[in-house]
């Protein structure tokens, strides 16, 4: 039986993104198209396999302990940007401006869809979500340098609304314009979720 249960939920994807060199910038540069392979996007810096461990598993590793890389992608909502641009009092959110890989439209409260659920495109290439991608300071150079004071709101902003982090589980082409399809796991949630969280 299945452990994966597609939906009737689909999302467009209205932009896709490469980050070049994260030393430089978090800025990611437009793609009409994008190449997933085992390791994320082509020539995206979060790419690779396995990569050195940072903040949001410190609990676990000591920096930079290599790990495998389940963040490969960083993937957004345009409903929810367009909530982040309205409070930090810009007219429209630049996804550049966060290295976004994907942003998508259509799936409601997007960035708490249940971990593990798939993306899957129309080429057959798979993205596996992993967790929620907790708002930082990091983006707010890059967006002070296009909106001046507006970089200093986005962490606040954005709780809630930052998106997701994701892998790559079968490569393939995706596409602006592509309709990504939502499988979740077909599972209840667990019992003891809020005496674990406690």
């Amino acid at each position: 039986m299945p452990a994966l249960k597609p939906t009737s939920f689909t999302a467009t994807v209205t932009y896709l993104g490469r980050v070049p060199d994260r030393d430089a910038s978090l800025r990611s540069e437009p793609l009409d198209q994008a190449m997933l392979t085992w390791a994320g996007i082509e020539g995206e810096a979060h790419g690779g396999v396995t990569r050195p461990s940072c903040s949001r598993v410190m609990s676990q590793h000591p920096r930079d302990t290599e790990i495998r890389n389940v963040r490969q992608l960083s993937i957004l909502s345009e409903e929810e940007l367009a909530d982040v641009a309205a409070k930090i009092g810009v007219e429209a959110f630049d996804p550049a401006w966060v290295g976004a890989s994907l942003i998508l439209r259509g799936i409601p409260d997007f960035t708490h869809v249940p971990p593990s659920s798939r993306l899957q495109a129309p080429s057959g290439a798979t993205l596996v979500i992993d967790m929620e991608n907790r708002p930082c300071t990091l983006p707010a150079p890059v967006i002070e340098a296009d909106a001046p004071g507006a970089g200093k709101r986005f962490k606040p902003a954005a709780a809630g609304k930052r998106g997701v982090t994701a892998w790559v589980e079968r490569p393939g082409l995706i596409r602006v314009g592509d309709t990504l399809t939502l499988h979740i796991p077909d599972q209840p949630v667990w019992a003891h979720l809020d005496a674990a969280r406690a």
